[in-house]
């Protein structure tokens, strides 16, 4: 009997072993989360937007930010419009109102070689405004069809007609800028504003924020000396007048003195 016992114990340790090996090799190819776009859901009328840090090595952040401005402008991933970019020596940063779906690949591009840091989404809620632009259109769209109404009357006078086409064409101008707006909201619920900053892989460690305050200490130091040079070149027309004044003035004192006394 022990020695059946044991035998099972072997044979069940043996087939343990790769079903743990298994479990094991499923965690590690499970793949990070993406960032994906942010649909509206029936009747919600919110704006999202999504800030991310992506780090990626110091050599790639020029060419990814040329690919992922490249993508949006030619519509790779669908609708997209560069809004902003910003780039110097250390980092880089791009801003685009993209299509949701678009949201997930253009992020993925952008961060290749590298990998996602810090993410943050948030939503503004459009319903009020656009609930008010709606009033607005409709109270202008009634006044305009009173408008319309007396201007078919006959008995009108020519003052009164000029007066009643100003009156038309302010409504009108009205309305083309509510609708305007309202073309502005659709376009920000049916889009996502996506801000992707690109900061080098080794941006927090000891060495590259030293490397940064030398930098700023450098940059400080050259604006202090530009600041310095233009304050002293608008002062010189003044020292240059003033300087004869001066002599003149020595002169002057020097010559009555020696007279009183």
């Amino acid at each position: 009997m022990p020695r059946l016992a044991s035998i099972r114990t072997i044979v069940l340790a043996l087939l343990l072993v790769p079903l743990l090996a298994a479990c094991s090799k499923k965690q590690e190819v499970t793949p990070q989360a993406g960032i994906g776009g942010e649909k509206n859901k029936a009747g919600a009328l919110l704006a999202y937007e999504h800030r991310l840090t992506l780090r990626l090595p110091a050599d790639t952040i020029a060419p990814r930010l040329n690919e992922a401005r490249a993508a949006c402008e030619s519509a790779r991933f669908g609708e997209c419009n560069v809004l902003r970019i910003e780039q110097s020596s250390w980092d880089a940063s791009i801003t685009v109102r993209i299509v949701p779906g678009g949201v997930e690949p253009l992020v993925a591009l952008a961060a290749k070689g590298g990998e996602v840091g810090e993410r943050e989404t948030s939503a503004e809620d459009l319903a009020p405004a656009v609930a008010d632009n709606q009033r607005n259109q409709q109270r202008l769209q009634a006044q305009q069809k009173r408008l319309d109404e007396l201007a078919a009357r006959k008995d009108l006078a020519v003052a009164d007609l000029i007066a009643l086409g100003k009156e038309q064409a302010a409504v009108e101008s009205e309305l083309q800028a509510l609708e305007q707006t309202a073309a502005g909201q659709q376009h920000r619920i049916a889009t996502n504003l996506l801000t992707m900053k690109l900061r080098r892989a080794d941006a927090d460690t000891r060495g590259s924020r030293l490397r940064e305050s030398f930098s700023g200490v450098f940059d400080q130091f050259v604006d202090g000396l530009a600041n310095a040079v233009e304050a002293i070149s608008y002062g010189l027309p003044f020292v240059l007048l003033g300087f004869p004044l001066l002599l003149l003035w020595l002169w002057l004192w020097r010559r009555f003195g020696r007279r009183k006394a």
